[in-house]
């Protein structure tokens, strides 16, 4: 039996600046330098940043036209941040 997620449901009054709410999309994949010099991305693997702040994700989730747990599911974000020794601090 698959397992049973909650639905992340939109919060009343938060504001989405990006195109999608959950997809991950090409402008939010990150292309500083400076920033990307501190981080050690895998191949396969992209650094993006959406209202929430930075996340990692699979290069195959970018404007794939799905949703990407990696954005939407805040287990993912924190251990795959946590998991990468991301040196990046949101803000």
């Amino acid at each position: 039996m698959a397992k049973h997620f909650k639905t992340p449901k939109h919060q009343t009054g938060k504001l989405i600046t990006t195109k999608t709410p959950y997809g991950t999309t090409s402008d939010m994949v990150v292309t500083d330098e400076e920033i990307l010099a501190k981080t050690k991305v895998k191949d396969g693997w992209v650094l993006a940043k959406d209202d929430q702040g930075y996340y990692i994700t699979a290069q195959g989730n970018v404007d794939s036209g799905l949703s990407d747990p990696f954005r939407y599911c805040d287990t993912f974000r924190e251990k795959n941040m946590s998991e990468f020794n991301f040196g990046v601090k949101d803000g």
